[in-house]
């Protein structure tokens, strides 16, 4: 498994992000038969190739959503009561979410990459990168999304893109 240089990845980005969103934009439209299964395997092929310790990244630059159910199982787990766990590490975005109030995660070990809730851990954070979702063209925006921040989704993306050729 190849060590993730989130400096270098965040330059293949660069110099890719335009094309990929095209890409998948373009494939969102006209799906081709079997993508799915095709999905799928492109999943196995980027975690075989892909430690999430190793990167972190998605913990050091983005903020997953909480809902009401994480928030009282997280609050609960660190022995506070909601509106104290609320106050203390989230804010209402502008569409009414409850996010992280800082980057990186205050729950990362910034030493290990390890997450200090990770078995109460958000929702949001149990399903990123998302590729499990059924049907990929209904979750297409995420990938696009994704393919910034998670080296697993550039991967999917990039293998799927090759076997399409």
């Amino acid at each position: 498994m190849a060590t993730v240089n989130l400096r270098s990845f965040r330059q293949i980005v660069r110099n890719n992000k335009r094309r990929i969103k095209g890409y998948l934009t373009r494939l969102r439209n006209n799906p081709p038969r079997g993508l799915d299964t095709l999905k799928a395997e492109a999943d196995k092929h980027a975690w075989a190739h892909t430690d999430c310790l190793d990167c972190a990244n998605c913990c050091k630059t983005m903020s997953p959503t909480y809902t009401k159910k994480d928030v009282k199982r997280i609050s609960a787990h660190l022995g506070m009561t909601d509106a104290a766990f609320r106050e203390k590490w989230l804010y209402k975005d502008r569409t009414g979410d409850w996010m992280n109030v800082k980057q990186p995660c205050q729950f990362l070990d910034l030493e290990t990459n390890m997450c200090n809730i990770y078995a109460v851990r958000p929702a949001d954070c149990a399903g990123f990168p998302h590729h499990t979702k059924r049907k990929m063209v209904e979750y297409m925006h995420m990938y696009q999304q994704n393919i910034e921040y998670c080296p697993a989704t550039y991967r999917l993306v990039e293998y799927i893109q090759e076997k399409l050729k």
